[in-house]
């Protein structure tokens, strides 16, 4: 039996941060499949047995069972060492740009590609324009601060990389942005993330559990 699981599903970004993350450590883990699309995180029995908070991911080690990805970084850091942020300074940028991860990067991008390509039915353009104006302010902040660095602490990756890594290697047509294209720098950056030794795209990764079905994309607002 794995030493870590993770309650995950494919579509999921937050989880392909854990996953990604334990994957490229060489910890080992494996993905516990979660029906997101059948409604399981919303089941008062799930709820009361893995996470009251009603989300995934929900990682799972000596019976103790974690949830919010960031935190679960800062925790698999701080007792593995891998990825591991060096110093006062470090661990306090570490703390500061996973924060902008969870309130403006990685949830501006992934309120944006959900209403884009995973509700019922498309949604009216106005909020859609305003969802993608948010995202995309969020990505020029982050392009601009990796064009003159290889990793978003500087020289060597760490949980902050995995931590925006999340929504990054879903594709165009899924999430209504060309990355390459529009932003230069945070693509070079997905590229060297992809270099790494233990690196798979989310569904390869997580081939587990289930997420709302894609409707096809097109155009972008």
């Amino acid at each position: 039996m794995a030493t870590y699981k993770l309650d995950c599903n494919g579509g999921s970004g937050n989880s392909y941060k854990l996953a990604l993350y334990l994957n490229c450590a060489g910890l080992d883990w494996q993905p516990i499949g979660v029906d997101f699309a059948g409604g399981q995180t919303r089941d008062p029995d799930w709820r009361a047995g893995t996470n009251t908070m009603g989300e995934v991911p929900v990682l799972e080690v000596n019976g103790q069972r974690m949830s919010q990805s960031g935190a679960i970084l800062i925790w698999l850091a701080e007792t593995t060492g891998k990825f591991a942020p060096a110093g006062t300074v470090e661990r306090f940028e570490a703390l500061r740009w996973i924060l902008f991860d969870n309130h403006k990067f990685t949830n501006n991008y992934a309120m944006h590609r959900f209403q884009v390509s995973l509700t019922a039915e498309p949604v009216h353009p106005a909020i859609l324009s305003f969802l993608r104006s948010r995202a995309e302010a969020s990505c020029a902040i982050v392009d601009k601060h990796l064009m003159d660095r290889p990793f978003v602490l500087g020289e060597r990756p760490t949980i902050v990389d995995f931590s925006m890594a999340g929504y990054m290697y879903y594709p165009a047509e899924e999430t209504g942005f060309d990355i390459e294209t529009d932003f230069p720098a945070l693509h070079a950056w997905r590229q060297r993330l992809a270099g790494l030794p233990g690196w798979k795209p989310p569904y390869e990764l997580m081939p587990v559990g289930s997420s709302p079905p894609v409707r096809v994309v097109t155009q972008t607002a």
